[in-house]
């Protein structure tokens, strides 16, 4: 009798899981990849959104150093006498060690600062007026011609691989954390009545003459998943710091 075999071999059986592992670990490797990719471009992502969101804010509280209204003088009438030296030196920055203290006073750019610490009452005209809260005159007391202005100093202080910010040193948030490098640089004219920056320095000797800010932002990533990132900005200080 002819008897035909039936079946699969141990050989071809052994080939056919030889090949079907090999597909399994190559769909495996493929899904690996890709995890690992997303979770590189996820960790990238999140670096330059807290970059961006650092920044930017830095950038618009720097353009709106200086700005004290219309006027080139203002009255000191805050408790204490405390606007004075603010006034005098808009823009400060202290490097202890490894901590740096960037400290702006500025006209108050909305609902994302604190509370106002001087107030200055003016008309634009002939009067302005610095006062702390407390005794800020009252609007309805206010001429037709008159309006508030809040002025706010905001510190932002880099130690501990973290930026925070606040009203004072006592008293900060922190903003970013992961930040291996700040660095802050300012633009100086080479006179007073030049309006563009003539050479970048780390510690300004004479803030009336400081045309820009420069900062440079290194962060690294939370989760080790992707490369450190450096941003660079510069922001030009609009009002000229008298």
């Amino acid at each position: 009798m002819n008897r035909r075999p039936h079946g699969f071999g141990l050989i071809e059986l052994m080939i056919a899981l030889t090949l079907g592992l090999l597909v399994v670990a190559g769909t495996l490797q493929i899904f690996i990849s890709a995890k690992s990719t997303y979770q590189t471009q996820s960790s990238a992502a999140g670096i330059q959104e807290d970059a961006r969101y650092l920044l930017s804010k830095m950038v618009q509280e720097i353009r709106m150093v200086g700005m004290f209204g219309c006027l080139s003088t203002v009255t000191d009438s805050s408790t204490n006498g405390t606007f004075q030296a603010s006034y005098d030196a808009p823009i400060a920055f202290t490097r202890t060690g490894t901590t740096s203290v960037l400290t702006l006073t500025t006209a108050d750019v909305g609902s994302n600062g604190t509370n106002p610490n001087w107030n200055i009452v003016t008309d634009c005209r002939s009067s302005s007026t610095a006062y702390s809260p407390a005794n800020t005159p009252a609007a309805s007391s206010l001429t037709a011609n008159q309006f508030i202005m809040p002025i706010r100093q905001v510190i932002y202080t880099y130690a501990n691989n973290q930026i925070s910010t606040g009203s004072t040193t006592a008293n900060q948030a922190v903003l970013v954390s992961n930040v291996t490098g700040f660095n802050v640089s300012f633009g100086i004219a080479s006179s007073a009545s030049s309006a563009v920056a003539a050479s970048y320095v780390a510690t300004p000797t004479d803030t009336s003459l400081i045309r820009s800010i420069r900062i440079t932002l290194t962060i690294a990533a939370a989760d080790s998943k992707a490369k450190s990132q450096i941003f660079n900005v510069v922001a030009s200080v609009r009002n000229r710091l008298l």
